[in-house]
């Protein structure tokens, strides 16, 4: 199984969030903006001030899988920042309801192959 290619520096993060379109659904915000690759990679972030460590990473892991399996129906060719939004809480976090999410968003962000 490949691994999935994530955004690990401060700048590429700040470059998405800033040059980048966002979307916003119920639960996550998305920010998309092209790259130079031919492959999509994704950064995810939760706001500490919205839990601890236990229940942020939980919540990556499920935007993380969600996205794992959406991932080949998706255009490539882009980097993704998933952000957390910080009016929901941690606990309301439910796989099913963030895969519905993320798929409106890319509906919305036209990123579906045809």
């Amino acid at each position: 199984m490949r691994k999935i290619e994530t955004l690990k520096k401060n700048y590429e993060f700040k470059y998405v969030l800033t040059k980048g379109k966002f979307y916003h659904g119920k639960y996550i915000t998305i920010y998309i903006k092209e790259n130079k690759l031919n492959k999509l990679k994704i950064g995810i972030a939760v706001n500490t001030k919205l839990g601890k460590a236990v229940k942020r990473n939980n919540t990556k892991r499920l935007i993380r899988e969600n996205y794992r399996l959406l991932k080949n129906n998706l255009k490539n060719g882009y980097n993704i920042v998933f952000l957390w939004n910080k009016n929901m809480e941690l606990n309301k976090a439910d796989f099913f309801e963030i895969k519905k999410d993320m798929i409106n968003i890319f509906n919305k962000a036209n990123m579906f192959n045809e």
